[in-house]
């Protein structure tokens, strides 16, 4: 059982950091090279699928990474599982005031203050990647040694 939770946990983990650096070094930057109006047009529903899938593969790793801990795995599973983890209350408490003025209707989409969250948006979601990629390596380094 262990051996799958330790698994599980590195795998979610990984593909959460992978689609986080993917977001981060190709989408937003693409999306930014647009002009304001199709790069905020298009942030909206990428954002939406991209919350859904994102949230499902932090908590799991989230979950199998404590789990991997309370089963007696050492506690370097329990700090990496506390890095994928801190995603969900960062997302919440950080990154979320932007993403809601992003979508308040009747926001003017070309806007120079729309560009600017769009650009906010982008240097908040690389802290996503950055606790993903980490919490990635630990568990990998982890999965190395067992």
């Amino acid at each position: 059982m262990i051996h799958a939770l330790q698994f599980l946990a590195a795998l979610s983990t990984s593909l959460f950091a992978g689609a986080a650096v993917y977001i981060n070094f190709v989408e937003h930057p693409a999306r930014m090279g647009c002009e304001t109006r199709t790069a905020a047009t298009v942030w909206a529903p990428s954002y939406k699928r991209a919350t859904v899938m994102q949230a499902f593969l932090a908590i799991t790793g989230l979950l199998a990474g404590v789990a991997v801990w309370l089963l007696g795995g050492s506690a370097m599973w329990l700090v990496g599982a506390l890095f994928i983890g801190a995603v969900v209350p960062f997302t919440f408490i950080v990154i979320m005031p932007t993403n809601h003025q992003l979508l308040e209707p009747g926001r003017d989409l070309s806007s120079n203050e729309t560009r600017g969250l769009l650009e906010k948006w982008g240097k908040l979601h690389g802290v996503r990647s950055a606790l993903g990629l980490v919490a990635s390596v630990i568990y990998v380094a982890l999965l190395r040694g067992a």
